[in-house]
């Protein structure tokens, strides 16, 4: 097996299909029983990704006629990021990519030459890729004009941070340990970390370690998940029986941080009931009393509903709340067509983890930079505005919707949010007030890098 043209054909898969990345590393490890080389592949896989653009240039540069042979072009894509991004000596990076091509005698030798080139004239293709936007920056000329559009001043710091490889965070479960006692764990085992201030169960590691090599993960101590996203199950404030629904739930990491976060379970509170108060407990609605003073264990069971259309996505949801004990209902089906599987009952809370063109995780999804066109954007936007018409009616009076994007587009952020409220007169916006993000016209927008984190949108809606 080599395991450069192992790497090439899963980015064949990649430009040429438009198969996702992690689908095509998935397919290609499946006879891959080595840690060592399924690692090498990836880091092929995803750096070639991540620098797509600038490989590709360089590429150009190196030939007299584009490359119709998309195994081979992804192989001289292998070859030279080995050269200008890895630490593997150049005689054998030149040497063993060619020999992947050894079923193409004529690839053979054009790999030969493109990467010998490059290591003659490897300061001045540099510098050409320095003087072309595209290639300097490693982005597509219509995602980098939208950016910058949308953040002149935070653009060239985005397209940085797309490009550098991201953190391992860890959210903590709270409900089975303290963040303290989990650090001790990590430092047991010799894994550097560092806690977050803002975000009470996020610990970021030094440097990814594999899952399994997490103490406690089996048994539910830690998940990954990056900081960003654990801010969610804070701004959604569940309070002790409410209803909440979780909208687009799949992974299911947002549903378990609300689940993990103390209301999904009995516990002892003191707490005062009085009739005809909004938010009484359903036992004691309509009794005679003024008022009925409990200590003790109070039922605070939290329903949770998790609707996801794609049935393969749910069953991982389903996975992740088995590993940490959990339990929600979980619904395969359309969330813009309540009626196919609403109760009638209305939610507390409700979480729309909204389908978007994912551009605030690039840095660990970086074929996104591939797959994704600007006419993609337009659909999006109308798929978001469906479902947030759609899950609105099921919100109770009184309660909160979380409006979440992994996007960096104003047009799918504060832009949806604003054209929502100018039709709803019941939805008002509550500002966040955080020591993250920064404020929009509309919720709080956390750009690519920052503070470590994702690039990420939020905005709370209450229903009047």
């Amino acid at each position: 097996m080599n395991t450069r043209l192992v790497a090439a054909r899963v980015l064949s898969r990649v430009l040429q299909d438009g198969q996702s990345l992690t689908a095509a590393l998935d397919n290609a490890f499946l006879g891959i029983e080595s840690g060592k080389d399924r690692a090498f592949i990836q880091a092929l896989c995803y750096g070639v990704c991540r620098q797509y653009h600038r490989l590709d240039f360089i590429l150009s540069q190196l030939l007299d006629k584009p490359l119709k042979d998309t195994d081979v072009k992804a192989l001289a894509l292998v070859g030279l990021y080995q050269l200008k991004f890895m630490r593997v000596k150049p005689h054998a990076a030149v040497s063993e990519t060619v020999l992947a091509a050894r079923k193409k005698p004529w690839a053979k030798s054009l790999i030969n030459a493109v990467l010998r080139t490059y290591l003659r004239e490897q300061e001045e293709l540099e510098h050409k890729a320095d003087k072309f936007q595209v290639a300097a920056l490693s982005h597509p000329d219509w995602l980098i004009k939208q950016v910058e559009q949308d953040w002149p001043e935070q653009a060239l710091n985005i397209f940085l941070e797309n490009n550098r490889q991201p953190p391992m965070v860890l959210r903590v479960n709270l409900a089975k340990t303290s963040r303290e006692h989990y650090l001790q764990l990590l430092t047991g085992q010799d894994i550097a970390a560092e806690t977050v201030s803002f975000c009470p169960s996020a610990i970021i590691l030094d440097k990814p370690v594999p899952v399994d090599l997490l103490p406690g993960f089996a048994d539910g101590l830690v998940s990954v998940q990056d900081t960003a996203a654990q801010l969610a199950a804070g701004l959604l404030d569940v309070q002790p029986g409410h209803r909440v629904l979780d909208v687009c739930a799949a992974p299911g990491g947002k549903a378990a941080h609300i689940l993990e976060s103390g209301v999904g379970r009995n516990k002892p509170v003191r707490a005062t009931v009085r009739t005809g108060v909004s938010g009484a407990l359903p036992e004691f609605a309509g009794k005679d009393h003024l008022a009925l003073r409990l200590d003790g264990l109070i039922p605070a069971y939290t329903e949770l509903v998790a609707v996801d259309i794609d049935e393969s996505r749910m069953q991982r949801v389903s996975e992740n709340l088995q590993r940490l004990n959990l339990q929600a209902k979980l619904v395969v089906a359309d969330a813009a067509n309540p009626s196919d599987w609403w109760d009638g009952k209305p939610f507390d809370r409700i979480l729309l983890d909204a389908p978007c063109s994912a551009l605030g995780v690039i840095r660990r999804h970086p074929d996104i930079k591939l797959l994704r066109r600007a006419e993609d954007v337009g659909p999006l936007q109308v798929l978001q505005q469906s479902i947030l018409q759609a899950v609105w009616p099921l919100l109770a009076p009184g309660g909160l919707l979380l409006y979440a994007t992994c996007s960096i587009l104003k047009q799918e952020n504060e832009q949806q949010v604003q054209a929502f409220l100018a039709e709803h007169s019941d939805a008002v916006e509550l500002p966040i007030d955080a020591d993250w993000g920064t404020a929009g016209a509309c919720g709080r927008q956390i750009f690519t890098g920052e503070s470590a984190m994702d690039g990420f949108y939020y905005a709370c809606i209450s229903k009047q």
